[in-house]
């Protein structure tokens, strides 16, 4: 009861009392009585929702520079700078240092590296630094400690046991937690227990370290299991576990260590198992069972060849790119990455510069050329799926996983509207190569006791093993015993990068319907590098032996007129690909037209230029007649039969929704 009402029963009863064996007014008393039993506010009414501020965070990955002539190790002051820069000029709340963070955990790198944080730290922004493998080696724990202490946030919350090294904040509705090179699988279970006692608060989740279970050249799965040691589980036991849990929370996990820049989705299961989401009558819009990896790229002055390659049992690569200055590679990159969390929406860009830059000498300082080479746009409520490459051989199954198409099922937004992806083929993709590897056994120490036994290791933690009804795209021959020489081969071979094409529903927000967030399309242009990040021209030269599914090697595409072949991908187009979008029954289809979002919401064609039809998948080749002003205006149609249907025909990524006439 609260004290109001509490108060004015006691003066009611008080006056009840008085009144007690005489004629009172009747009426009064009744109304006193009344006032006694007046009821509890309805706490049954929702609360309104909260309403979160934007928070953008920027990726800053490993800055160490190596040794100078006297051997002493040093910071890679000049990437790093160019990479803050750039970030602070974006607007960014946090930085995560994703590890190497030095070279030797010597106090003067230290001293170099906040010698070019300290400025941006004083302005305001957050800095989350993770320990990498060259702390652990060189600088646990003291060193890490008194350096960093003043960077780490004084409200982060710290696993027990591993103070400053592990660690959470809470900013906005997004949960980031840092952990130390290795520290994944230790760490599993406090982890679990953070995402349970915040998950209802937060809506997003990013896991920052320093590595990941699968890598480009390293990652835990390869170096701790197959490649592992004898009956030790540290890794083996909660793998497939963690893999799990991420996919479940939609994980956005972001690491450094390996020099070269690489998005991928990580799959629960298995990648053919790993189907296209959609939504149930019951439980609406579902997520594929994946979570996001992101390897940050680099800001060091040393690259990383791209060694093992997809780890395509469980992983589907959809963005990669290296440059090591060596073996014909004529630069290194330098990487700057950004996510922006705004209520149920996360938007990402990728950004790369080229530069030559060996050391901080004042003749190796460089201005760096921001050029965009990744990026989504999603929300908490989506449908998606992997739109794999057009240079799978028509006799290739599964067919219903391994789709190059642009289809996709319902996926409905909360007003009721729902869209789905009705034609299209991925004829614009990226091609790289990587380069041979081995691994042996020592018998009584290795997992593995045979070479049998790691090559089945290898097949069943890392590489899909190749059937007619189980395909490896990547090569016929993933993984090859070397019985002679006691090796287990993994044969370089070409990979074609897939797509992650997502359909997201966010809230009206001056339309007349909910909106869609299409993304993922428009990010690759028919690039081909080679292992050390060499170009090749994906027109002309042909994949590495072994490469089809046939055994043969995979051969030049014939790309569209419009593949650029250019990392900038801010002037990409898109394949031709359309989509479906259907109003609620209670729309009326005379007041609203379909429109997109430039700086404004505007209708993608003017009425006269709207096809009225039902899709067909022939219009992609053959549009259906319209007046001749129409010929640069989008392809529209109204299925009037339907009456609250439109199609549209689009090369880009794209916001839609239905506005007022």
């Amino acid at each position: 009861m609260s004290r109001s009402i509490f108060t004015k029963t006691i003066i009611s009863l008080a006056l009840l009392g008085a009144l007690a064996g005489c004629e009172g007014d009747k009426t009064y008393v009744t109304n006193v009585v009344e006032e006694v039993v007046e009821p509890e506010p309805d706490d049954t009414t929702p609360p309104a929702p909260v309403v979160y501020s934007e928070f953008k965070i920027g990726l800053l990955p490993d800055t160490q520079g190596g040794s100078d002539a006297e051997g002493q190790a040093h910071v890679a002051m000049h990437p790093m700078a160019e990479v803050l820069e750039h970030q602070a000029a974006a607007g960014v709340d946090m930085v995560i240092a994703l590890g190497d963070l030095t070279d030797g955990g010597s106090e003067l790198e230290f001293a170099e590296w906040r010698s070019v944080a300290d400025s941006y730290s004083e302005q305001g922004i957050e800095f989350l630094p993770v320990m990498g493998n060259h702390e652990t080696s060189y600088a646990y724990t003291h060193n890490w400690i008194e350096n960093m202490k003043n960077f780490i946030p004084d409200d982060a919350m710290h696993m027990p046991g591993y103070e400053w090294v592990n660690y959470y904040v809470i900013r906005e509705n997004v949960l980031i937690i840092g952990l130390a090179y290795y520290n994944l699988p230790i760490a599993f279970d406090w982890i679990k227990q953070v995402v349970l006692e915040n998950e209802d608060q937060v809506e997003h989740i990013v896991v920052a370290s320093h590595d990941g279970l699968i890598g480009a050249k390293y990652g835990q799965t390869r170096e701790q299991i197959v490649d592992g040691t004898k009956d030790d589980g540290w890794v083996y036991d909660v793998q497939p576990k963690i893999r799990d849990f991420f996919a479940s929370r939609d994980v956005i996990y972001v690491q450094g260590h390996e020099h070269q820049y690489q998005r991928s989705l990580i799959s629960s299961q298995t990648a053919l198992t790993t189907l296209p989401s959609s939504a149930t009558p019951t439980g609406g819009n579902y997520k594929m069972n994946t979570y996001t990896q992101i390897m940050a790229g680099n800001a060091s002055y040393k690259g990383y060849e791209f060694r093992f390659g997809e780890r395509d049992l469980v992983q589907m690569i959809v963005s990669q790119k290296n440059a090591t200055l060596s073996n014909g590679s004529t630069h290194y990159d330098v990487n700057s990455s950004l996510l922006t969390f705004n209520q149920d929406r996360v938007d990402y860009q990728s950004y790369f510069a080229e530069h030559t830059a060996k050391s901080n000498a004042d003749d190796q300082a460089f201005e760096a050329n921001w050029q965009i080479m990744d990026k989504f746009s999603r929300t908490t409520n989506r449908c998606e799926t992997v739109v794999y490459p057009s240079s799978i051989l028509a006799n290739t199954r599964p067919v219903l996983v391994l789709s190059p198409e642009y289809i996709s099922n319902d996926c409905f937004a909360e007003d009721g509207s729902y869209a789905s992806l009705v034609g299209g083929e991925n004829n614009t993709f990226n091609r790289t190569d990587t380069r041979t590897r081995d691994m042996g056994i020592t018998p009584g120490f290795s997992r593995a006791e045979t070479l049998n036994d790691l090559v089945r290791l290898a097949f069943q933690w890392l590489y899909q093993y190749h059937e007619s009804w189980s395909p490896n795209l990547n090569s016929a021959a993933r993984v090859i015993p070397d019985y002679d020489n006691d090796e287990m081969i993994i044969p370089e071979t070409t990979i074609d990068l897939k797509e992650h094409v997502t359909l997201s529903w966010t809230p009206a927000d001056n339309t007349a319907s909910d909106i869609l967030i299409i993304s993922g399309t428009q990010n690759q242009t028919g690039t081909y590098q080679d292992d050390y990040g060499v170009v090749k021209d994906i027109q002309a030269d042909t994949g590495l032996a072994l490469s089809q599914t046939d055994g043969s090697e995979k051969q030049p595409v014939v790309l569209p007129s419009t593949a650029t072949q250019s990392w900038n991908i801010s002037s990409a187009v898109a394949d031709s690909y359309a989509v479906r979008f259907t109003a609620p029954e209670t729309t009326d289809a005379a007041i609203v037209t379909l429109a997109s979002k430039g700086s404004e919401w505007a209708a993608i064609a003017p009425d006269e230029c709207i096809v009225d039809a039902p899709w067909n998948e022939s219009y992609l080749t053959q549009a259906p007649a319209r007046d001749p002003s129409c010929s640069d205006v989008p392809l529209v149609g109204f299925d009037s039969a339907f009456g609250n249907r439109w199609w549209v025909v689009l090369n880009a990524d794209a916001e839609l929704a239905l506005i007022n006439k």
